[in-house]
């Protein structure tokens, strides 16, 4: 399945689809034979049978199957109060079902979870304080006491496959909640390039430098409101010198010894696959 975000609805709320419902950062799904599913219109009212009460609900975009022919719209909502029955609910981190959900699905997923971060932390003015309301005409919410308009925060970061001969480049996090080895990545700062951000974070992180920088490819990442643009790079000079306030390890890796790497859903993991085809051919 395919999903294409979209703000304003061609139904409204009542037409079925499917329920991305947070709580504390965590999504709701329906649990049935060791399968994790997103709860539809139906379960609505099983939740507030149960005493759930779900706010910031919105339309945020439609799945397609693959002929493109039907459509089945997404929705996203946070629970206020009220506790799922744990006898068919269970919330889960989105990082934990990266490899168990349906690639469109974990895109809407992310896409929720994203706006409703946003809803819950823009109630008020960042300017003067007054409550937020939402614009009518656009995805945004505006201040009706200063005017002041706030949009959904997207955070830039680029993410880089560096090779040197036939050997990637791979790290591992010192943060990372997972022992996996990938690509580098940064945030890109005020009135940096992403091509200096580039050569920036490369440096910081494990002392070299590098060129022919090229762009790869974006994708939204929604842990929590990044868009990740990959570039490749080759190295220049310089031998590695990590940074242990940023990771634990890392080393040159040809194709037949990669270490546990992260999934292709990720564009880290479609950066690391596009290193592993090249070197093949």
């Amino acid at each position: 399945m395919d999903f294409i975000p979209r703000t304003d609805p061609e139904a409204g709320l009542e037409t079925a689809g499917l329920w991305f419902i947070y709580k504390n950062g965590r999504l709701l799904v329906k649990t049935a034979d060791a399968e994790c599913l997103i709860p539809g219109s139906v379960d609505l009212q099983r939740l507030e049978n149960a005493g759930v009460t779900l706010t910031c609900r919105q339309f945020i975009g439609s799945l397609y199957a693959a002929d493109k022919l039907n459509e089945q719209p997404c929705y996203a909502a946070a629970v206020a109060s009220g506790e799922p029955p744990s006898d068919r609910f269970a919330l889960k981190s989105l990082r934990a079902l990266l490899s168990r959900l349906d690639e469109g699905l974990f895109w809407a997923a992310g896409r929720a979870g994203h706006l409703i971060r946003w809803e819950q932390t823009h109630m008020f003015c960042g300017a003067c304080g007054y409550g937020m309301e939402n614009k009518t005409d656009e995805k945004a919410k505006v201040c009706p006491m200063c005017g002041f308009i706030n949009y959904p925060r997207v955070t830039p970061a680029v993410i880089v496959a560096v090779t040197r001969d036939d050997r990637i480049l791979l790290a591992r996090n010192r943060q990372a909640r997972i022992a996996f080895y990938s690509v580098l990545a940064g945030f890109v700062e005020p009135s940096e390039t992403l091509e200096d951000c580039v050569r920036r974070e490369i440096k910081e992180e494990v002392g070299i430098t590098v060129k022919n920088i090229r762009y790869f490819g974006s994708q939204p990442w929604p842990f929590p409101d990044s868009l990740m643009i990959g570039f490749t790079a080759e190295h220049v000079k310089g031998e590695i010198q990590i940074n242990p306030e940023e990771l634990s390890d890392a080393g040159w890796f040809d194709r037949e010894n990669l270490p546990r790497i992260p999934p292709r859903l990720s564009i880290a993991g479609r950066l690391i696959d596009w290193f592993v085809k090249k070197r093949a051919d």
